[in-house]
């Protein structure tokens, strides 16, 4: 997969990423969980209630087992320098063949709030073919 430019390449997760795609657009929670990344609904059953998201983390060829991570903000930053807010936590938002298009979440700050990320206004496309590994995080509402 790592860098490879065969567009078969990349279609074990870009079929996963399509599955949550299309999940998170027609958000249902209704079924038994199964803790699978391509299980065909989002949440836990009737217990809850508002889920619209599920969470995942991105691991590139050269990575070395660390996520990737983005900044939470639009502005022209590094993740890494001093004051910038960075996060490995995303939400896919669109898929186009071996490019996807992911929203960055960040922590939820509010203590009133048991969601555990807020929607950034932060976006980048990844080419999939450099993505090796995909780990997907619980079921959760993330208003966007």
């Amino acid at each position: 997969m790592c860098n490879n430019t065969n567009s078969e390449s990349c279609k074990c997760i870009q079929e996963i990423l399509t599955v949550i795609n299309i999940l998170q657009q027609n958000a249902n929670c209704n079924d038994v969980c199964l803790e699978t990344c391509d299980r065909g609904f989002l949440g836990c059953g009737a217990t809850v209630l508002n889920c619209n998201t599920r969470p995942v983390m991105l691991y590139t060829c050269g990575s070395n087992g660390t996520p990737w991570s983005m900044p939470t903000t639009r502005e022209n930053v590094v993740c890494g320098e001093e004051d910038v807010t960075c996060s490995s936590v995303f939400r896919v938002e669109k898929i186009d063949g071996c490019c996807a298009t992911f929203r960055v979440l960040a922590n939820n700050t509010d203590e009133t709030d048991t969601n555990p990320y807020v929607a950034t206004n932060s976006f980048f496309t990844m080419n999939l073919n450099c993505c090796c590994c995909l780990r997907c995080l619980p079921d959760t509402f993330v208003c966007l």
